[in-house]
């Protein structure tokens, strides 16, 4: 199995698919293809949620804003899984979730010299490496002569909350299509709680959407463990009025 994410919409993931099904027989499953444009952390974020509920893979992943620079082209094996993609950040929560702890990756490097453009890697470098590595397989990875081991990479980490005794300073994440502005702070801090203040306005915990009534505010524990601010059917960042890397202040009365 190879899986595909990107921020490509459409159709530029055809050209990936085409090139690879020239090279493997593997079994292709798009991920998702509208991830934020240019948004590493977002990818990062979603990968890292969605990549450890599939068995072993080879994870095929370009969110790619500094294509045709001198950023690397990487594949890490981590676990019984590989991933491959820029060297931005974007793979390595991901990869330490797969691996089990954060040493257990390993890094190669991508010989990109022979890609065919400077603007759409995802199909000249990315794919056909990805085909290559379903066909060695991930314990065969030393023996590809397009791969060399590495030990440096770009490392990409979520910012950590503050916390309190009576109060939480987080971020927001990211926010999903529903309109769900996820948190950096962990849902542990609101367990048991009726309400919370954010930023300032008193709002319900819930454990559903259907806790409080269509349309009013609240915070929940989403299925990634973080804190959200939500709509019971709307929009939470627009209700809350925030956007990804906001400040997030959550008061306990």
């Amino acid at each position: 199995m190879i899986t595909l994410a990107s921020d490509f919409g459409s159709p530029y993931p055809a050209a990936m698919k085409g090139v690879i099904l020239q090279e493997s027989d593997a079994r292709l499953v798009d991920v998702a293809h509208d991830f934020p444009r240019q948004d590493v952390r977002a990818a990062a974020f979603w990968l890292r949620e969605v990549l450890p509920w599939f068995p072993p893979a080879v994870h095929l992943a370009v969110i790619d804003p500094g294509v045709g620079t001198d950023r690397a082209a990487v594949v890490a094996r981590a676990g019984d899984h590989a991933l491959v993609g820029p060297d931005n950040g974007a793979l390595v929560p991901a990869a330490r979730e797969l691996a089990e702890k954060p040493d257990g990756v390993e890094w190669f490097r991508i010989d990109d010299a022979d890609a065919e453009s400077t603007t759409f890697h995802g199909r000249d470098v990315f794919a056909p490496a990805a085909a290559a590595v379903h066909e060695a397989g991930v314990v065969g990875l030393d023996s590809l002569d397009l791969l060399t081991p590495v030990d440096d990479f770009e490392a990409l980490s979520f910012p950590e909350p503050t916390v309190r005794d009576d109060a939480v300073v987080g971020e927001v994440l990211v926010v999903d299509g529903f309109g769900n502005a996820i948190t950096n702070v962990p849902g542990d801090v609101v367990s048991g709680l009726d309400a919370v203040t954010v930023n300032g306005q008193s709002v319900p915990v819930g454990e559903t959407f259907a806790a409080v009534p269509e349309g009013q505010w609240l915070v929940t524990v989403g299925s990634h463990g973080n804190v959200e601010l939500d709509v019971n059917r709307g929009r939470g960042d627009e209700a809350f009025g925030v956007d990804p890397g906001d400040e997030v202040r959550l008061t306990f009365r």
